[in-house]
């Protein structure tokens, strides 16, 4: 049997990645993204926000998120 892989698009909003991978939502409010942990947040701005958009704005190094979440196992689609 074969394992699925577990890839991240980060081209999707923060919102669906953050509802198929709730482990994502938790590594994203540890970096700094503590305005994901209020459900009105993730299903307003979530909507359209990326997590490259939301790491401009909030000033995280995208390529710490990046890390972060190949270290949860997860592979990255640009």
């Amino acid at each position: 049997m074969e394992v699925e892989a577990k890839i991240v698009d980060l081209s999707q909003s923060v919102r669906d990645i953050c509802v198929k991978y709730p482990e994502i939502k938790q590594l994203m409010i540890n970096l700094g993204f503590t305005d994901l942990g209020k459900p009105e947040i993730l299903q307003t701005a979530g909507r359209f926000m990326t997590i490259p958009k939301g790491a401009k704005m909030k000033n995280v190094d995208l390529e710490l998120i990046r890390k972060s979440i190949r270290g949860l196992g997860f592979e990255i689609k640009e």
